[in-house]
């Protein structure tokens, strides 16, 4: 009975742990290190490549810009072009009145308001696991939601609404944020700094 058991489980285990992939896949990408290896003699780089790299690197965050009309998709997906375990899109600016539609595209995900991490006198909203929620957003400012079974993961994202106004509190209450985070801990730096 104890191997029948097994073998309805380790399939399981593995479909949660690599999520799909290959397994070969699977294990470069948590075994891969992006190290430079510099022998005796060479150029292992200079303070100016290594300024030039931060320059490209902070160059590449795109602003996001208004999106149109009044109603909004957000899709919950396991995997996205922005990694895994992510909302697409992750980052939006919308109008005052504006309805975002979040969409239990994949299974396993809902979307929630982070505590702390909206306008003040905004209305907070908890969706159901595996269930489609719509939200109307009334109250200007930047909103922080996640999926709640996979919030250590960094399963967030963000909405400005109307203007930035309490951005300053956002990155401040980010902060603590970050220290539940488990992995794709700069996630959250990185989505506010495309508003």
């Amino acid at each position: 009975m104890k191997n029948k058991n097994l073998l309805v489980i380790l399939p399981l285990c593995f479909l949660i742990l690599f999520n799909g992939k290959k397994y070969e896949e699977a294990v470069k990408e948590r075994l891969f290190l992006p190290i430079k290896l510099c022998l005796e003699g060479q150029d292992c780089g200079t303070s100016s490549q290594a300024s030039q790299m931060a320059t490209s690197t902070q160059t590449e965050i795109k602003k996001v810009q208004l999106s149109e009309g009044s109603e909004h998709e957000v899709k919950m997906l396991n995997s996205g072009e922005g990694g895994q375990m992510i909302f697409e899109p992750a980052v939006i600016k919308v109008s005052l009145g504006d309805t975002i539609h979040f969409k239990a595209t994949d299974m396993s995900h809902n979307s929630a308001s982070v505590e702390g991490m909206v306008p003040e006198g905004a209305e907070s909203w908890a969706g159901q696991l595996n269930q489609d929620i719509s939200i109307t957003l009334n109250t200007e400012g930047v909103y922080v939601y996640q999926c709640d079974p996979h919030a250590m993961m960094a399963m967030i994202g963000v909405i400005q609404v109307g203007e930035a106004l309490n951005m300053e509190d956002i990155k401040q209450a980010s902060q603590n944020y970050r220290s539940t985070l488990v992995m794709n801990a700069d996630r959250i730096d990185n989505y506010l700094n495309q508003l």
